[in-house]
């Protein structure tokens, strides 16, 4: 986050996270298009100048609840490479991290799902999409190297399916169900990965 993103305070009772959560949940609702500042202002009860007040326009709004999510997905990266150890390992903190994002963030996460790229914003998120998949991509590749993960399944089909599979569960999970983040990261790696890894004992190639 640029150092010109630093948290405002207006109004008592209003703060910007407060009104960023709100809109997040109007973006999913509606969609980010469809969404004016008129909307959110009858959904928060402030008028429309209170919300500038926090914001210089709805642009900067959906650029900062982007940014909520790919902040905390490229964290996850960054703190397995620097936990180190093997690829594999590496590989399955990653796909734990990734789930507990999801779960965490799951209206922020969503709304980066859904991003088609309509905007300079849109864009930009989609550049870091594509940044986060290459280093995934490039784990995959590691771990094969490593002979930990098949080699016969192309990495780019593999990063896909791998977070085809994550990125679904925004679809189907709603917190304070049976599973919290940590069982559901369990459950993600057994299926995600368990195909995947050469067994115990077998040939390397």
């Amino acid at each position: 986050m640029s150092p010109n993103t630093t948290l405002r305070r207006g109004r008592p009772g209003y703060d910007q996270q407060g009104i960023l959560e709100v809109a997040v949940a109007a973006f999913n609702e509606y969609g980010y298009d469809a969404t004016s500042m008129g909307v959110l202002a009858d959904r928060l009860g402030l008028s429309k100048s209170a919300i500038y007040h926090h914001f210089t326009s709805k642009d900067e709004i959906l650029e900062r609840a982007l940014d909520q999510a790919l902040s905390a997905l490229e964290g996850v990266l960054d703190a397995t490479e620097a936990a180190g150890g093997s690829a594999a390992d590496r590989l399955d903190g990653v796909l734990r991290g990734a789930v507990r994002v999801l779960v965490d963030r799951l209206p922020y996460v969503t709304l980066l799902l859904r991003v088609r790229g309509n905007t300079d914003v849109e864009r930009r998120a989609l550049a870091r999409r594509r940044a986060f998949d290459k280093r995934v991509t490039a784990l995959v590749a590691d771990a094969q190297a490593e002979g930990s993960l098949r080699s016969d399944i192309d990495v780019r089909i593999v990063e896909r399916l791998l977070f085809g599979m994550i990125n679904s569960i925004v679809e189907w999970y709603r917190p304070g169900g049976r599973e919290d983040a940590a069982r559901l990261a369990d459950d993600v790696v057994a299926v995600a990965l368990d195909g995947l890894r050469v067994p115990a004992g077998a040939p390397r190639t």
